[in-house]
């Protein structure tokens, strides 16, 4: 179903050039995700959230993010100052701490801080990560290009701003994501241990 999506998001996006920017991250993600699916199943709940993410980026990647119509209609809405569409992707970026949290325990088997912690670092570090990546990419290939890759809108912080709701993100999804991981991952070892015996 992404596939379809994200076909239809190619056929005339706004900006192709920012377009083929914003998609490094789909090129990278959507060969891992096929690659690992026998290998190292996830749960439904961790697809659904890995689905919901990659269609809200694709859509920002279409329209730009600083365009897209949905936050648009948030901006009225809610009087608004800015498109507000990227801060929710970012927000959802940080949710991807619950897909990692459950390959972090099913590999480490890890419980207890550990298993709260480290995935909502290495989410966030990936938040940290992508934004300096953003700006170098948009220096590098087309300062030009940048403001509207970087979805700027006039606002000095965006970067520090987007990183934070990621953050909040995360600390949610390793929070609300835990026992539901542990009770999944905890069948799931327990049906390897039957095929194993």
């Amino acid at each position: 179903m992404y596939v379809i999506i994200w076909i239809i998001a190619a056929l005339d996006p706004v900006k192709r050039s920012d377009w083929l920017l914003e998609n490094l991250l789909v090129f990278g993600c959507v060969p891992v995700l096929i690659f690992t699916y026998r290998r190292l199943p996830l749960s439904n709940a961790s697809y659904i959230l890995i689905f919901l993410f990659l269609v809200m980026h694709t859509i920002g990647a279409h329209y730009t993010y600083a365009e897209v119509p949905f936050g648009y209609w948030l901006k009225e809405t809610l009087h608004l100052e800015r498109n507000h569409f990227d801060r929710l992707v970012h927000f959802s970026f940080g949710i991807m701490a619950y897909p990692i949290q459950e390959i972090f325990i099913r590999i480490t088997k890890a419980q207890g801080i550990w298993a709260l912690l480290l995935p909502a670092a290495i989410t966030i570090s990936f938040s940290g990560f992508f934004e300096i990546i953003e700006a170098v990419i948009a220096m590098l290939v087309n300062p030009e290009l940048g403001a509207a890759y970087l979805g700027l809108q006039g606002d000095v912080w965006d970067a520090q701003k987007d990183m934070a709701l990621a953050i909040i993100g995360a600390v949610l999804a390793v929070s609300f994501g835990y026992k539901p991981i542990q009770r999944e991952v905890g069948v799931s070892l327990t049906q390897e241990n039957h095929k194993a015996g």
